[in-house]
This record gives structure tokens, sequence and C-alpha cells, in this order.
């Protein structure tokens, strides 16, 4: 029988990973950086009957997820997220303009329950960057900033843009193992019996 976890307390985010797309091939994992902090919130839509002016029924539907996240990211990832291009430029030159155009990624963490010890795995299975490249350098900082990444979590083939699973829930360790280097809609799906 599956362990059922009744109460769970974020208390932290560690182990993000991200899995950029490249001419339309999912790669595999690689760290995204120490994140600080994550938000995000649902943008619906609002399905609305009238009836002689009246509204009688009324249906919120999600439509995709805004998330920012703080972090400090290995600068390869920060390129291929904002987009920034070397062609045509000498070795070692890195530029961003209006023919920068940032992949197309899975985002995956874990979420830890320190009280309990408990590990969430999250994913955002089809996200893109909705922000552009920021700057921000202060002299005498007593702390190096957080570049602040703002992307979409739009939906993926079964159309979710949201997975979550407690990993002391888990039957099939594969989710578990493949979680942060190759996860897919198809890892998390049931298989039909027969």
């Amino acid at each position: 029988m599956a362990t059922v976890i009744q109460e769970f307390d974020a208390v932290s985010i560690k182990n993000a990973s991200v899995q950029f797309f490249e001419n339309g091939q999912q790669q595999p994992g690689k760290k995204f950086g120490c994140v600080g902090q994550i938000e995000g919130e649902t943008e619906i839509i609002e399905i609305v009957k009238k009836c002689e002016g009246i509204e009688v029924k009324k249906k919120s539907k999600p439509v995709k997820m805004n998330l920012t996240v703080s972090a400090h990211i290995p600068v390869q990832v920060a390129r291929d997220f904002f987009g920034l291009r070397n062609e045509d430029l000498k070795p070692g030159v890195w530029a961003y303009g209006t023919l920068s155009k940032g992949k197309s990624f899975v985002f995956t963490a874990d979420v830890v329950d320190e009280f309990e010890d408990i590990v969430k795995l999250i994913a955002f299975p089809n996200c893109t960057n909705s922000s552009g490249f920021k700057i921000a350098i202060e002299n005498g900082a007593d702390e190096v900033a957080m570049l602040e990444l703002e992307f979409t979590a739009l939906a993926d083939s079964l159309n979710n843009f949201y997975y979550e699973a407690l990993v002391a829930e888990l039957e099939d360790p594969t989710v578990a193992d493949q979680w942060h280097t190759q996860f897919t809609p198809d890892l998390v799906k049931a298989v039909p019996t027969p």
C-alpha cells in the first residue's frame, strides 16, 4: 500500500534543474543554479452565462501560470534563457538584441519540508521566457544580488502546466530518478491496465 502524506510545510526550494529544448529536442537536465525564491500565479479566464442580463453561471478556467524566480544561475543557463547569441561575433563575445530568442524549457525543483524531512518534486513542463534581460550591479553591496527571471508555464501535451509529487508517495522509482533530467508528460502519465 502506498504512503499517503497528510501534511506538508514548504520550507525551502533546492536542486532546481532546467531542461532546454534545442532544435525541437529536449536536452538532458542541468543544474539551474541556487534558487532564492519562486512565486507563481495562475492566469484564468472566466466563462459567463447570462440570462436577461444577469449572470446565472460562471466557470473559471486556468490558461497559464506566470512565474518569477530569484536565483544565482550559471552563465550558460542565462545565455540559453535570454537567448544571448554569438553568431557572427568573435569567439568569447556574446550579444543580446532584437535577434535574441530564449529557448523553451522544462523547470523542475525539490521543495523540502524541513520539519518532517519530506521532499516534494515540482515541474513546469512547457516554459518560455516572458521578460527581457535585466542587469543590476551595486558597488559595495554586502550580498550579491540574485537575478530575477520571469517565465510563463504553458499547457503541455496532457493540458497541464504544473506537476508535483511527494517522493514518499511514489511507487515507481523511475519518476523520481528522471524528474530533474528527463521530465516529460510520459514520465508521469499512468499506463493503462490491459
